[in-house]
């Protein structure tokens, strides 16, 4: 297997980033975080690309953080280094205008869960095992996963996993809210690859900017929030794939939507 930290690879309308540390169960470190974060730079400039998928190598998709590497740094050093670039790298996860969708085949621990808090869509391996344990490393999640967990599933459970650390599997995973949906062990990617062509058949162009009024109104009042709903429709409507998909429907066809 290449040593590249990520490996990236298309297959059909889907760029499929990997995360590829299988000796270090996929743990995330400074390096990986850059080539993580160029992988979907290059995703993000391809038109050919419709949706990313995250994985990891071997039996992980991504079980946290270099403990050591966290050990040997003091606060400000972390808050400067570290943090800020894995911060930023999950923000631009979050921030892609392309779906995003998370193949979870394995542990997905600490840093692995803040990560595919920042994706759209998961899909868990059904032995698959999540958790934000950092608690029980006199920590807490500390990329993103503190507010966006607590955005993503009820208040209560949020708190319950961030508190007490345990381990959930993928079918309480779902349960939660935190993954769409389980498959079985070895079929994760495979569901992601499907559902990332089912998203190339819609219009990019008002996924990107759906995904902009979800993303954006999340972080404002609800009165703001339709209003910016309202104007990004406004946009939606003045792009031919709104009208193509509008006239495919009068005709009684599928509509072929180009992105505009």
């Amino acid at each position: 297997m290449s040593d590249e930290a990520v490996l990236y690879e298309q297959t059909g309308a889907a760029a499929v980033l990997t995360i590829n540390r299988p000796r270090t169960l996929n743990a995330l470190d400074l390096p990986t975080l850059d080539a993580l974060e160029a992988a979907l730079a290059r995703a993000e400039a391809d038109a050919s690309i419709k949706a990313v998928i995250f994985t990891g190598a071997g039996r992980a998709f991504v079980a946290g953080g270099d403990i050591a590497d966290l050990d040997s740094r003091a606060g400000l050093a972390h808050y400067l280094e570290f943090a800020e670039r894995i911060h930023a790298t999950f923000r631009a996860v979050e921030q892609c205008d392309k779906p995003t969708i998370a193949a979870i085949n394995g542990w997905a621990l600490g840093g692995g869960v803040e990560l595919l808090l920042a994706t759209d869509l998961r899909i868990a391996a059904c032995s698959a095992m999540l958790g934000v344990p950092e608690i029980n490393l006199g920590l807490f999640p500390g990329a993103g996963g503190s507010q966006r967990l607590l955005r993503q599933v009820s208040p209560c459970k949020a708190r319950e996993l961030m508190f007490l650390g345990n381990r959930i599997t993928a079918e309480q995973a779902e349960r939660i809210g935190l993954v769409n949906s389980v498959v079985d062990d070895g079929e994760a990617l495979n569901a992601a690859l499907a559902m990332a062509e089912a998203l190339a058949t819609k219009s990019a162009m008002t996924l990107k900017l759906l995904k902009r009024t979800l993303r954006e109104g999340a972080e404002m009042p609800p009165a703001a929030a339709l209003r910016y709903e309202q104007a990004m429709i406004g946009l939606v409507l003045d792009s031919a794939d709104a009208h193509e998909g509008c006239r495919a429907f009068i005709e009684k066809r599928d509509a072929r939507f180009e992105g505009r």
